[in-house]
């Protein structure tokens, strides 16, 4: 080979060479490039011929740039960069390029020259995997830090879609989330074609559909070619903005699917493991921030339930010792020979007592919400209860309502109040009426279950399933249904959507402090134009538990009995005692606990002893029993409260006479105390 030949082969392999080729003088000057050098910096070879290599750097970097090539063409040596940090080159129109560069001094030879090998380290095929990878874990890490400064899940449910569409390279991008009713899913944000054509897009949840799948596999979809799919219906929407691939990955929480994350793109594509697990970890971080929000909703919503319980319980008690003292006072007054010998004033006491006794059942569906209300548990036939219910219904109720049961008698029986039941059934029965006033169906069913549900949000409760034995007794009508807004404030107190005078907005929240307070739970299921189901969750009967509602018969008062009586409202005590004295007591009182224990310590030797709860400053009536339990075990003891704070507490220490109460339920609970 000649020297002319020798030279077309250094110059074909100049211009042949791959990686881009730049000849540098000893000033930092391109005397000579190679077609590699354009179609990677963007420049012509004119171009690039005299400019200074600094033009090609970052103008961050560009003062310290030409530090190091001066102080290294003053010992030039054959160099590689860019495999331990970061080199970045800058093209002709302003876009960087990750690169290596590898530095072959050409002094050796007796030129005075340098040749840079520059590479693009996004054309190997690791690397640009890669860089891949790092792209999705800083979409899917500034996710999570809006995530994580947001307190509303809005930000986060409007900048997903276009970080997925940047991330993945991707043409649209759709956030679905399911209705309320879990039948449809419904578009919540997006961007690109599919979203700015059908923004108001609704999708059925049914296996049918991308979502569907989805939510019945709880799996992701990956499709290469829409128009040949199988497995699904594509949408009419997708398929006419031209989108030919998708990937849709489930949003689920606890297991339970809420939605959907879709993407799709008009090229084929084969979306990777690497793009599946990125969208899997949006989709969660989305997931997880409305169940935080939607949890923190809930427990707002707990806690003003619970402070409204609050308030009712403590008005409870002040009116039922006034209801106490009224009630107690009409029942001494119309035995009272001038009242018995007028032809009018028996009347007038009969309606006050019909007053007080309404009075009565006011402040009892109180304190049924705030779950202070006294509970006689005992076994309940729930499908005996049910049909007996629907018969007195049948009577009763609009003949264009068809009532249905699903509950054989005596094979499901639950451990609660009977009447409390019957009372939150009846109540609910009744809302359903007023939801179908063109008739409709009203159906009770009634099935084991071996757990409470986890209650869905913005329903009150801790939320937390539990397991154990429990009957459910749903309630379904094909009414009118409630809106969000309304289901959200359906268990509320004095809540209510009907007419003045129509209702008092306790039927639904009383029956919640009922199956509260039973231990079991109850859940509210509507939308509109659907009907509502509500569904109470109580205890299955335990063979092992004293039947403690098993009716007793009534015992006769002992003439004479000696009571002391322990109450610290003065009226109310006046009234008490005057109660038990036409009973036959005889009757010693005193204003609070301390009190009673001196007067037994000083020889009162009571046969009962008869004390309220809240005894003001001083001990409890829960802590005088324990006392007496101690020091008197024989003693019996009966206590009474308008208002227990904590039932079971109460219920464990002794028998307890609800406030307000008549002569015949006084004297049927002494009986049973002292029998």
């Amino acid at each position: 080979m000649n020297a002319a030949q020798e030279n077309t082969v250094y110059r074909t392999l100049f211009a042949a060479n791959p990686d881009a080729l730049l000849l540098v003088d000893a000033n930092g000057t391109i005397v000579l490039s190679n077609p590699a050098a354009s179609r990677l910096l963007g420049y012509t070879a004119e171009a690039l011929r005299g400019m200074p290599v600094d033009a090609l750097v970052p103008d961050a970097v560009r003062d310290r740039h030409a530090g190091f090539r001066d102080s290294y063409m003053e010992a030039p040596r054959p160099r590689a960069m860019g495999t331990q940090s970061e080199l970045v080159a800058r093209r002709a129109d302003g876009s960087e390029v990750v690169v290596e560069i590898a530095l072959s001094p050409l002094l050796e030879h007796g030129l005075p020259y340098v040749v840079a090998a520059v590479r693009d380290v996004g054309a190997y095929p690791r690397v640009r995997q890669a860089l891949q990878r790092a792209r999705y874990s800083e979409c899917v890490a500034e996710m999570g830090r809006l995530a994580v400064d947001a307190r509303e899940p809005g930000a986060l449910l409007q900048c997903i879609p276009p970080a997925v569409c940047a991330a993945l390279g991707a043409d649209s991008a759709v956030v679905f989330l399911l209705g309320a009713d879990r039948q449809h899913f419904r578009l919540a944000s997006g961007c690109g074609a599919v979203f700015d054509a059908a923004p108001g897009l609704a999708v059925p949840n049914r296996p049918h559909t991308s979502m569907g799948l989805v939510t019945v596999h709880r799996r992701p979809v990956v499709v290469r070619d829409l128009a040949a799919e199988t497995r699904f219906e594509p949408l009419p929407e997708v398929l006419a903005q031209g989108m030919r691939s998708a990937a849709v990955v489930p949003l689920s929480d606890h297991g339970r699917a809420i939605g959907a994350l879709a993407v799709w793109t008009r090229a084929p594509r084969d979306f990777g493991d690497e793009e599946v697990r990125c969208l899997e970890a949006l989709a969660s971080l989305l997931a997880t921030t409305l169940q935080r929000a939607d949890s923190e909703a809930a427990l707002q919503h707990s806690q003003r339930l619970e402070s409204v319980g609050q308030l009712t319980g403590g008005i409870a008690h002040d009116f039922n010792n006034l209801l106490t003292v009224i009630q107690g006072n009409l029942q001494v007054l119309e035995e009272h020979p001038a009242v018995v010998g007028d032809s009018f004033a028996p009347q007038l006491v009969a309606a006050a007592g019909r007053a007080s006794r309404r009075g009565a059942e006011l402040t009892a569906k109180l304190l049924a919400f705030s779950r202070r209300q006294v509970l006689q548990p005992s076994r309940v036939d729930v499908g005996g209860l049910l049909h007996s219910l629907a018969d007195m219904l049948r009577r009763t109720l609009d003949e264009r309502i068809r009532i249905r049961v699903d509950a054989a008698p005596g094979t499901l029986y639950c451990q609660v109040d009977a009447g409390q039941l019957e009372s939150a059934l009846l109540n609910t029965a009744i809302n359903a009426r007023d939801a179908m006033p063109d008739g409709g169906e009203l159906c009770f069913r009634a099935k084991p279950c071996d757990r409470l549900p986890a209650l869905a949000p913005g329903e009150p409760g801790d939320g937390d399933a539990r397991a154990g034995r429990f009957v459910s007794i749903a309630i379904a009508d094909t009414g009118s249904g409630m809106s969000d807004a309304v289901r959200a404030r359906a268990f509320e107190p004095f809540f209510t959507t009907k007419d003045a005078g129509r209702g008092t907005g306790l039927g639904l929240s009383t029956a919640y402090g009922f199956a509260r307070q039973s231990h079991g739970s109850i859940t509210l299921d509507s939308a509109p134009g659907e009907g509502t189901t509500v569904t109470l969750f109580l205890p299955a009967f335990d063979a092992d538990v004293e039947d403690a509602g098993a009716p007793v018969a009534d015992h006769a008062l002992p003439s004479g009995l000696p009571v002391l009586l322990v109450e610290d409202e003065f009226e109310v005590r006046t009234t008490v005692r005057l109660l038990l004295q036409a009973l036959g007591c005889v009757v010693e009182d005193c204003g609070d606990a301390e009190q009673a224990l001196a007067m037994l310590a000083a020889g009162s030797r009571p046969s009962l002893v008869l004390s309220d709860v809240a005894l003001g400053p001083g001990l409890r009536g829960t802590e005088l029993v324990r006392r007496l339990q101690r020091e008197r075990p024989q003693l019996p003891v009966l206590l009474m409260s308008g208002y227990a704070s904590n039932t079971s507490d109460v219920a464990a220490a002794a028998p307890l006479l609800r406030k307000p109460f008549t002569r015949a339920e006084l004297a049927r609970a002494i009986a049973l105390v002292i029998g």
